[in-house]
């Protein structure tokens, strides 16, 4: 029984870089549904280490979230752009540092019950002044802090962004 492709799907949104749509499934014990899907390009998110052992983090203005967080530097994929390029990209305009090596981390679905956004994961080393340049909606300071601290706030709570907890933690797994 094939529970990948929906039976029909209409859509109900698109906006700039997503999609929502209505789908009829048919689950894998044979009974039908509908679903809300947000569709979403991907993203790629990079754990920046500089050459002293500091984690480059950005501590940004999110809406949805009504304040500040404080998370890895990352950002969706561009049509026909590769994990890797936009991790590259992404460092470079949120911290304003280009990153010489890019060790892939996996991947990770963000929020897999109305989404189908995956985000590839980057240690980043190598790091060399760049030029930062954020986008219109985007708000945020550029925090450095010593990555084993990094790694705590990301393990004790004071880091509550998925995508950075999960990157900040298999960076430390992979001997950062």
């Amino acid at each position: 029984m094939n529970t990948k492709n929906p039976v029909s799907s209409r859509q109900v949104y698109a906006g700039r870089f997503l999609t929502v749509n209505v789908d009829e499934v048919l689950l894998p014990d044979g009974r039908s549904c509908e679903l809300e899907m947000i569709r979403h390009p991907g993203a790629a998110a990079v754990v920046p280490v500089d050459a002293a052992g500091n984690a480059i983090l950005v501590r940004q203005y999110r809406y949805a979230a009504e304040g500040w967080l404080l998370e890895v530097p990352a950002g969706k994929l561009d049509p026909g752009e590769s994990p890797e390029s936009c991790a590259a990209r992404e460092v470079e305009e949120e911290t304003g540092y280009r990153v010489g090596r890019l060790e892939p981390l996996g991947w990770i679905f963000t929020t897999p019950g109305f989404t189908d956004e995956k985000i590839w994961l980057f240690r980043g080393t190598g790091l060399e002044r760049g030029k930062q340049a954020l986008q219109r909606n985007e708000l945020l300071e550029v925090v450095s802090l010593p990555f084993e601290e990094a790694v705590r706030a990301a393990a004790d709570g004071r880091i509550r962004d998925s995508k950075s907890i999960c990157a900040l933690l298999r960076a430390a797994g992979a001997g950062v």
